[in-house]
């Protein structure tokens, strides 16, 4: 199972967290959001960074993954399968899509050729971060080949509803940790993340 920690903007607890056996750690660059980094260095990590968008310029994203060098970028807000496209010459792309009980899961196919992964988050109009849970019985439709990410509200308590999500789910491949593992926004409680990656990697539980 991928784990994925988002919205970190404090290097120490950033090298804290590399310790731990995780895959990606996402950095906002959404001046909206209250987990927005705003340093001009990242520490070096063996982990990798996902630069995190929400509607932004294309000029302005090129300008951050050259900054950076990141490999993985996630568009989180309306960025449409052309947008996708131009990105997907430069890196990987986790498309983002907030899910509400109106949303049409047959619509992302045409953006399956341009991204890494696809990314299930709640709908609110914050664009993450919310702590909210969504309806997870509506990706019981969900019949792609597109390996996907889980977002929204994840916490301690849904270990074992996530296990039994990725048994219908094949394709469910990993998990976004956010605000229910934050002792302030942009801040992570990293022994409460490490309590999650060995429990969601315990096959017995």
């Amino acid at each position: 199972m991928i784990i994925k920690v988002c919205g970190l903007n404090n290097s120490d607890n950033i090298n804290q967290l590399m310790k731990l056996d995780l895959d990606y750690m996402g950095i906002i660059f959404y001046k909206k959001s209250s987990r927005f980094f705003s340093s001009t260095t990242l520490p070096k990590s063996e982990k990798k960074y996902v630069a995190v968008f929400v509607d932004e310029s294309l000029d302005f994203i090129k300008k951050i993954i050259n900054k950076y060098k990141f490999e993985y970028v996630q568009l989180h807000g309306n960025e449409d399968q052309k947008f996708c496209k131009e990105i997907s010459s430069l890196c990987n792309i986790i498309k983002a899509f907030r899910i509400d009980d109106k949303f049409d899961l047959n619509e992302i196919e045409k953006y399956s050729k341009y991204c890494k992964y696809f990314l299930f988050d709640t709908f609110t109009e914050s664009y993450g971060g919310s702590g909210k849970k969504f309806n997870w019985n509506l990706l019981l439709n969900y019949n792609h080949k597109k390996d996907f990410i889980l977002s929204g509200g994840i916490n301690l308590e849904l270990i074992n509803s996530i296990k039994k999500l990725k048994n219908q789910l094949p394709n469910l491949i990993g998990v976004d940790l956010n605000s229910k593992f934050e002792i302030k926004p942009g801040l992570k409680d990293v022994n409460r993340v490490k309590k999650f990656i060995k429990s969601i990697k315990n096959e017995n539980t």
